[in-house]
């Protein structure tokens, strides 16, 4: 007998890739399970699929930086208890951060893809798993988007939940809309600009060399790339990004701010009689709207 939730729960989080170097992802994840009725006639309670399986996947995988520890382009140290460094060794684009335990997920891979991801997952699941349950099958499947979307990773100091951790992020798509019109030129646009970016706040911007990196980060300096650190209710939490993969914005990056910046910076190249809106997704089916009007 099979059990089947589909979208069960969305997975937003960013991995390092020695191509792409960090980049934002939004993961639907399905579930099938496969076994004997129980004594409530029942593969699995729904309720506990729920309480369970989504917790699990929502406290280990989500919102955390997924590292691939089996990538010759990857290094993780312990600095101090409860931290580790973990650095993206690639010539002049390197990665380092210095953040708590907590915000990492190390995959036991060469490269993340929707399959290693998948077999972790798996694996952190069936050891819970009730003794009627013989199978297990999970999807990960990206959201179809009609139109423009962009990978970006964040981080929010002020949150009290896991968005604090430095280096998450999403999948997301982006619709303006110019005097009631959705602009697909004007989407593309952006979407290429934010194209696996990092977006920082300017007040999280430190030198390179105040950063507690790893030894591996001593070659880079800030020419080459931006710092950031903050503290927060989770611990103190620290990166160095090559700088043409960050955008830099005054405010921070929650998904209301994001979609008023977006807005400011598409309205200038709009004419004074022409509206806008714009609908900015924070992943998957959740997001906030900004308005420009004529003359504003």
């Amino acid at each position: 007998m099979n059990l089947f939730v589909k979208a069960l729960t969305v997975i937003d989080a960013s991995y390092l890739c020695s191509k792409r170097g960090m980049v934002g992802e939004s993961w639907i994840l399905d579930i099938v399970l496969t076994g004997q009725l129980n004594e409530m006639s029942m593969v699995l309670d729904f309720g506990k699929v729920k309480s369970q399986i989504k917790c699990l996947v929502d406290q280990l995988v989500d919102h955390r930086l997924l590292v691939p520890l089996h990538s010759p382009m990857i290094n993780v140290s312990d600095v101090a208890q409860g931290y580790r460094c973990v650095d993206l060794i690639r010539e002049s684009k390197s990665i380092h951060l210095n953040c708590p335990e907590e915000s990492y997920c190390f995959i036991e891979a060469k490269e993340i893809t929707t399959d290693t991801v998948t077999g972790h997952i798996s694996k952190l699941l069936m050891g819970v798993l009730p003794d009627n349950v013989e199978g297990l099958t999970i999807t990960l499947r990206s959201e179809q988007i009609d139109g423009a979307f962009y990978h970006y990773s964040h981080g929010l100091k002020k949150h009290d939940g896991n968005c604090q951790r430095i280096a998450h992020g999403h999948r997301s798509a982006i619709e303006l809309i110019v005097n009631g019109q959705r602009d697909a030129l004007r989407e593309e646009q952006f979407a290429r600009r934010w194209e696996d970016i990092y977006i920082a706040s300017l007040e999280d911007k430190v030198c390179v060399k105040q950063l507690a990196l790893s030894s591996h980060a001593s070659c880079i300096d800030d020419e080459s790339h931006y710092g950031f650190s903050y503290v927060s209710p989770q611990g103190k939490f620290e990166l160095a990004i090559p700088k043409s993969e960050v955008e830099i914005i005054e405010s921070d990056t929650t998904i209301e701010l994001l979609a008023s910046y977006i807005a400011d910076e598409v309205h200038k190249s709009l004419d004074s009689s022409q509206s806008l809106s714009v609908i900015a997704y924070e992943g998957v089916g959740k997001g906030a709207t900004a308005h420009r009007y004529p003359d504003e």
